[in-house]
């Protein structure tokens, strides 16, 4: 006896709840990031000012990024060294913390220690404090210290040398690196059910490194991923601590980065073909990046 099949259609009707459900998510999910970066692309095959109509350039804005803009290719640089750099540290340093934190037997310490590392994420006043701590002058912090113990005569420019600067932005970066990953880390180590490691054990597990690799990280795997996603789009997104600590621009665009480069030709300078140009080639690096790292994600505990 053969079944005659079902049109999608039907399926769609026999399932319009579900898809009610999801339509909530889907039309904000199609207004507020799908139809911008259509636009945003679109947007990158014009000449726009704001002020005249769009005129369609082609891919002229990509050629002149690449062949014409040498602070571009200074911000692709640094871009890339700071993701390279603080991506992947903040991303081991956020899940071993979390590992750390979820193996103290008390809870309050465990929330304290959360708060601890969470609370610099939530505030741009952390700035400050670095900006306090690396002064220029003899009063800061570091440069006190320094010439207190003899290690130096004079101030350091540290927000000023180029020689310094890269490192600060490092420095500041990993100390806020405890975002909604790190969250992610806490939760997923916290709703581990505690059989597996029973079982384990029973299978021959018979270290904690054993039981990380082969029971927790393939456990994780939606919290590795989101955490991923979260150091990669922050990693390559790095930009208002470079303007709070050196300024805008920075000495020699030592600490200039794409999105500072965006910054400047979109809302300053209002050429918004360029400035839409260069978010895409932003959006294309973190996809790519995001991909891959997928893909690296999929082999862990196999």
């Amino acid at each position: 006896m053969s079944m005659q099949p079902v049109s999608v259609g039907r399926r769609v009707f026999k399932a319009r709840y579900s898809y009610l459900m999801l339509a909530t998510y889907f039309i904000v999910f199609l207004l507020f990031t799908a139809l911008p970066v259509g636009i945003s692309i679109w947007n990158s095959l014009t000449y726009n000012n704001f002020f005249d109509p769009a005129r369609f350039v082609g891919m002229d804005n990509y050629i002149r990024m690449f062949t014409g803009d040498d602070v571009f290719l200074v911000a692709l640089r640094n871009t890339l060294l700071l993701a390279l750099i603080t991506g992947p540290i903040g991303y081991g340093m956020s899940f071993l913390l979390a590992w750390q934190i979820d193996n103290m037997s008390s809870r309050f310490s465990r929330s304290l220690f959360v708060l601890l590392f969470y609370a610099p994420t939530m505030t741009t006043s952390v700035y400050t404090v670095w900006t306090l701590l690396f002064s220029n002058d003899e009063y800061g912090y570091i440069n006190g210290l320094l010439m207190r113990l003899g290690i130096v005569r004079e101030s350091i420019q540290w927000l000023a040398d180029t020689d310094y600067m890269m490192l600060v932005v490092i420095i500041c970066v990993l100390w806020t690196s405890m975002g909604a990953g790190f969250l992610s880390f806490v939760a997923g180590f916290r709703s581990m059910d505690k059989q597996y490691y029973e079982a384990g054990q029973v299978d021959g597990i018979r270290n904690r490194w054993q039981e990380l690799w082969y029971i927790t990280l393939p456990m994780m795997r939606p919290q590795l991923m989101f955490g991923a996603i979260m150091s990669i789009t922050a990693a390559f997104s790095i930009h208002d601590v470079t303007i709070a600590l050196m300024g805008f621009p920075s000495t020699d665009y030592a600490v200039h980065t794409v999105v500072n480069h965006l910054y400047d030709y979109g809302y300053l300078r209002f050429d918004l073909g360029y400035a839409s140009a260069l978010s895409t080639m932003l959006f294309l690096m973190m996809l790519g990046t995001n991909m891959l790292v997928g893909r690296l994600l999929r082999k862990v505990g196999q």
